[in-house]
């Protein structure tokens, strides 16, 4: 966990050394808490001005901006036109991402286990309970898997993380759909509840046997162990940049009200399952104009300056393209 005690120190820095850091807050999604973090601490080495984000996941997010009580929320579960609209407020993606299957199982490295959406689905609706079932053993004929039981660990908060998690099980399953269906929060068959990506990760990373989901930063930085996937071309596929671009060059961000989006399940042999973005939402009569005007600086800034922190860390910046049609959203929506 050493990664997040530095990412969190540095927020912490950047929020406690800059005058303007009161003013600018956002709350919200622990999927892109990493990347923020980095660009933050890289914004305030190269103007001064700080940003206090608290990664408290995408459902108390919502909330902070409904309350007005920050500046701008973010969520990786994007709302509808419709309730964009009954909030006054302004929603579009600022980052790309994906997340991943990560296990804690002796002897397997990461890669090395493969997982469709159907076994997924059957493990978190607790049909499959050992980790030697059949239909895990014939995806993995080459591996020795462990006759023990699986751990199940996912999130116990509101979470955009668990909305495109549910939302690739719905499509992968009709018994999932069925039964449990898609949401930032669910009534979960099986599992043990930890609280945000950092939560998960570091639960999965104690728990001998355990399988969770991440945004892919968290796996990586933590050294966790990944799990590759079968998508929807019927191709085993491993979580890599090119996988997650395959998976976002689907979209189409121009037609879409709100920039409303969803990633999972993309068509394409090289496409990785489990895609997605995050959202900014911004109200469109700020209650402190000031603020919100800076926050629009830093996040125009990260859009031009970004890009690389972001690609270190496994994300996807948005194509140039949507940048600029965000850039007219806020010139046409939110009032300075």
């Amino acid at each position: 966990m050493k990664f997040l005690k530095a990412i969190v120190a540095a927020g912490l820095v950047a929020a406690s050394t800059s005058a303007f850091a009161a003013d600018i807050t956002g709350a919200g999604a622990t999927f892109p808490f990493p990347v923020y973090s980095k660009w933050a601490d890289a914004y305030k080495k190269e103007t001064g001005n700080g940003l206090n984000y608290q990664s408290i996941g995408s459902g108390a997010g919502i909330k902070q901006i409904q309350a007005k009580t920050v500046t701008f929320g973010a969520t990786d579960a994007p709302l509808k036109a419709e309730q964009l609209e009954k909030d006054g407020l302004v929603q579009w993606p600022m980052v790309m991402g994906a997340i991943v299957p990560v296990v804690n199982l002796e002897g397997i490295k990461s890669g090395e286990l493969v997982l469709s959406g159907e076994v997924l689905a059957d493990i978190y609706l607790g049909k499959i309970k050992k980790w030697d079932d059949a239909a895990i053993a014939k995806l993995n004929s080459k591996l020795k898997l462990p006759s023990a039981d699986i751990t199940v660990v996912r999130r116990s908060d509101g979470s955009g993380t668990t909305f495109n998690f549910t939302d690739y099980l719905s499509k992968a399953s009709a018994e999932w759909k069925s039964k449990i269906g898609t949401g930032t929060a669910v009534e979960w068959p099986v599992g043990v509840g930890a609280k945000g990506n950092e939560g998960v990760a570091g639960n999965v990373g104690q728990t001998k046997n355990a399988i969770g989901y991440v945004e892919y930063a968290y796996a990586k930085q933590n050294k966790l162990t990944y799990a590759g996937m079968v998508n929807k071309a019927g191709k085993p596929v491993q979580p890599t940049i090119a996988a997650f671009q395959a998976a976002a060059a689907n979209a189409d961000w121009a037609k879409a009200p709100g920039y409303y989006v969803i990633l999972t399940d993309q068509p394409g042999e090289a496409s990785w399952p489990i895609t997605a973005a995050t959202f900014i939402l911004m109200h469109k009569v700020p209650t402190d104009k000031a603020a919100s005007a800076e926050a629009l600086k830093f996040f125009k800034w990260s859009f031009e300056k970004g890009a690389k922190a972001a690609e270190e860390l496994d994300y996807i910046p948005m194509p140039d393209a949507v940048v600029k049609l965000i850039e007219k959203t806020w010139s046409a929506d939110i009032k300075s």
